[in-house]
Order: structure tokens, then C-alpha cells, then sequence
């Protein structure tokens, strides 16, 4: 059978690209070419470009692996989004990505183009970890090993940050404005925190670079928001199916899609709306309602199913004793939640339960669990700080921090990037080691003994339950 290429003949009920992909040109940069990207963004530039076509192609960068890029270069940029819902199966070909490369392999090429004035936004899904955030400060680490090294030597990055930086430097020696920084990983207020991060690193190598950078970039905030499984074998089998060609790079995805984003854009945007997307002037607070109700609601789902043996998602929705956890912990994080003009939470956190319990999503509870050091933080201890300032006694929030210490002394090593000093503190009894790693707990919840006190009574009835 074919491969998927820009020749393969589609059947008629697959999705392809509705505008001429031998006319587009590049003008967006997007590092990390992961799943999440390639079913989400990607989806509403192929959206903008049928509606209003323009110099919007995407260049993928993938920062460590080689293979994706291959697998791009093979198939001339086309793969397949699988959707599946409760309707059934239906496939799209994606086009918008018109060239990838590996950074660890073409450097100088990489930023040749983030340089080049035709490049007007660099886009990055590369993970809360990859950013060399110190869990302390929130600022720069500059003990993070790729943060290290790019201080050093700073012509030759290797960090996402310091890509950015050297791409931004090399566009004001040659008298050129900025890229706008657009960052689409969930991190709170990411584009304040990606500034944040961009200037640390510019102030350290020019303080006139940092200052060009403050008053000309931009980094406006985006809230994310799709499930997409890591894709399996029965993935690429589906596509074939639905293509009549096989496609190495296929993906499945539910058939939910959201992106918010503020507007603010140094030069021009795709037509991101005719795909969908929300423009506004404040993304936080969609922001937070996503991070605490459904990436919240996640990790209480990823840590039940690892220590319960439960695989996917829907393995653990399919017991109700699980889904009137779930259900309790989001009346809870709704709680700390102010009212958004527009969204009705009831109907939102109906709307999670019924994308969480989907039977055709086989979104594995691994996936999820991972990072927890990373993700922990935006969405549990922060509710539960605003819960405790409200009177409340944020149990719900108790409760998952405990599941976390049992999933991290039972399953470790867990992937984290903490993961040493995480096995470090499982060796030792109770909760008290895990809160005394230093920048992971808010000081709010350090000094809340009775707060503290619950997270050492589930995690007690965890342990004599054996999970």
C-alpha cells in the first residue's frame, strides 16, 4: 500500500487542504513538533488559510528527536487527524506544516529562519519542563543544563529560551522587529512567564538587548485546550482505513477543539477565528479555568488509575465511584474560581465529564501522571491556597497531593524532572520530606498545619488500603 503524500488521491469523505499548499510560503516558526501541536494549532492555520489565504506556512521543530522529522520529510508534510467520538470515525489531512527540521542537527539553520524576516511568529509546545523555570523564583534556572550551557555560550543555543533569545538578537543587529513569542503549554499567564523568562536570559547576556526586547516583542498569553492520546498502533491502522494509504504520522483526537488567545501580535496573524479561536484581552481567566477543572481533574484521574491499574482515562470513568471523585473535586476547584462572562461552569464541567468518559479516546493515565513537580502546582496547590483564604479546607485538593505521594513511593522512579529528589523523599516516612523540597509547595500551604495534616490522613488511608 502508498504511503500518504502530496500525491496520494484522498477518498472523498477525508478532510484535505482547501488552498493551494504550493503557493504558501513560510511565516511561522513552531518548536516542538509533537502530537498536541500537529491536532491542535496546525488544525486552526489550516482553517485560517482556507478561509484567507496567506504567507502562514508552518516550519516544525522538533529540539531533540530526529525521527519526526523523517517521518515529516517522507510524507511531504501531510499526516492525518483522526477524530472519534460517539458519531464514529472521521479523518483530516493536515497541510500547513510545509518543512521541518531537528535542532540538534541544523542549528544554523534554525536560526537563519528565526532571523529571516519572513518569519513574523515563532509557536512552542515543548512542555512546562523545557523552559528552565526555577521552581523557586519562577524566574530563569540557570542551573538547568541547556539554560547553563546557552549562558555560556549563547550564539549556540540549545534551550528553547535560548533559541528565542539568540533568534531575537540577531533580528536587532539586522535592524528587523521582532517575532511575536506565542507560547501554547500549560503554564499559568505563558506568555507573562515566557517574557519573564526571554528578558532573565537577554538581561544576562545585554541589558540593551533585554531592554529592545521588553519594549518591542510581544508574548501574548493562549489558553489550549484538546485531548490528544499518544498514537498507537490501532491509531495508524484507523487511518489507513479511513485514507486507503498508510500514514506513519497519523494522530486521534477527540472531537473537542478550544484556543484562546489575546491579541496581540507585533505583525500579523493567521485568520485563527475561521478555525474557531477565541481573541481577547485577558486569557487568565479561561486560562485558570481550564488549568483547575480539567487539567486539574486529570492528574485526580492519572494518579487513581496508576495506583488502581486502571490504563486510560475512560478505564477510570467507567466506575462510578471514580467519576463522583471527579465530580467532587471540580465542584471544588469551581469554587475557586470567579464567574467568567460567557461560560457556564455547570455545563463546562458536564461537558469534561462526558470528553473524559469518551470510549473512543484511549488517553492513557501514564501520559497524564507524568511531570508531576511541573504541573502540581497550577493546578492543585494553587485552588487550594485560594480555598484556605476563603474560609474553605480545600480537602479536594488534599486529597490528589495525596494520591501524587502514593503514585511517586509506589511507582517510582516516576518521570519527573525532580525525579531524584523525589525518590529521595519517598525513601523516607510520611508527607513531610515531600514538603520540604525546596519551591514545589506554596508557603501558604507549608504554614497550613491542618491542611498538611489532611494530606497525611489520606495518604494513611491510602497506604492501609494498599492504593
Amino acid at each position: 500500500m502508498e504511503r500518504l503524500s502530496p500525491t496520494t488521491a484522498l477518498p472523498a469523505h477525508v478532510q484535505r487542504p482547501a488552498y493551494d499548499r504550493t503557493a504558501l510560503t513560510p511565516g511561522i516558526v513552531h518548536i516542538g513538533l509533537g502530537a498536541f501541536h500537529r491536532a491542535h494549532q496546525a488544525i486552526y492555520t489550516d482553517a485560517a488559510l482556507a478561509a484567507a489565504f496567506g504567507p502562514w506556512g508552518i516550519v516544525g521543530v522538533s529540539l531533540r528527536s530526529t525521527d519526526i522529522v523523517q517521518e515529516m520529510h517522507a510524507q511531504g508534510g501531510l499526516y492525518t487527524v483522526v477524530t472519534r467520538d460517539a458519531d464514529g470515525d472521521s479523518a483530516r489531512v493536515v497541510g500547513c506544516v510545509i518543512d521541518t527540521l531537528a535542532a540538534t542537527q541544523e542549528r544554523a539553520r534554525l536560526l537563519a529562519l528565526l532571523a529571516d524576516p519572513a518569519i513574523r511568529i515563532v509557536t512552542m509546545t515543548v512542555s512546562e519542563k523545557a523552559y528552565g523555570i526555577n521552581p523557586s523564583t519562577g524566574g530563569l534556572d540557570p542551573a538547568h543544563p541547556a539554560v547553563a550551557a546557552d549562558l555560556v555560550t549563547p550564539e549556540a543555543p540549545t534551550s528553547v529560551i535560548g533559541f528565542l533569545v539568540e533568534g531575537l538578537a540577531r533580528r536587532r543587529a539586522a535592524d528587523l522587529p521582532p517575532f511575536t513569542v506565542l507560547c501554547c503549554d500549560n503554564l499559568p499567564s505563558n506568555g507573562r512567564l515566557v517574557r519573564r523568562l526571554v528578558l532573565d536570559m537577554a538581561e544576562r547576556r545585554d541589558a540593551s538587548l533585554a531592554a529592545w526586547i521588553g519594549a518591542k516583542g510581544s508574548f501574548p498569553s493562549s489558553m489550549v485546550d484538546r485531548i490528544v492520546p499518544a498514537a498507537t498502533e490501532e491509531t495508524r491502522a484507523r487511518a489507513t482505513a479511513l485514507l486507503g494509504a498508510e500514514d506513519a504520522l497519523a494522530l486521534e483526537s477527540e472531537a473537542f477543539t478550544q484556543w484562546v488567545l489575546e491579541e496581540d501580535f507585533v505583525d500579523g496573524r493567521p485568520t485563527w477565528e475561521a478555525g474557531g479561536a477565541l481573541f481577547v484581552a485577558d486569557v487568565e481567566p479561561y486560562e485558570k479555568m481550564k488549568l483547575r477543572l480539567l487539567n486539574g481533574s486529570h492528574s485526580l484521574i492519572a494518579y487513581l488509575g496508576q495506583l488502581r491499574g486502571l490504563d486510560y482515562v475512560r478505564d477510570v470513568m467507567a466506575e462510578p465511584v471514580h467519576v463522583a471523585r471527579v465530580r467532587a473535586h471540580m465542584e471544588a476547584a469551581a469554587a475557586s474560581l470567579d464567574p467568567l462572562p460567557g461560560i457556564d461552569l455547570a455545563a463546562y464541567r458536564a461537558q469534561l465529564l462526558a470528553r473524559f468518559a469518551n470510549p473512543a479516546i484511549a488517553h492513557r493515565t501514564t501520559q497524564i501522571a507524568m511531570d508531576g513537580t511541573q504541573k502540581l502546582p497550577q493546578r492543585i496547590f494553587a485552588p487550594a491556597v485560594e480555598a484556605l483564604a476563603r474560609g474553605g479546607d480545600a480537602d479536594a485538593f488534599a486529597y490528589v497531593t495525596a494520591l501524587w505521594l502514593a503514585y511517586v513511593r509506589r511507582m517510582g522512579p516516576v518521570d519527573d524532572p525532580r525525579a531524584a529528589e523525589l525518590a529521595t523523599a519517598a525513601s523516607l516516612a510520611g508527607s513531610a520530606p515531600f514538603f520540604a523540597l525546596p519551591g514545589l509547595f506554596p508557603r501558604e500551604l507549608l504554614s497550613a498545619n491542618g491542611w498538611r495534616q489532611r494530606v497525611e490522613a489520606h495518604l494513611a488511608t491510602l497506604d492501609a488500603a494498599g492504593r
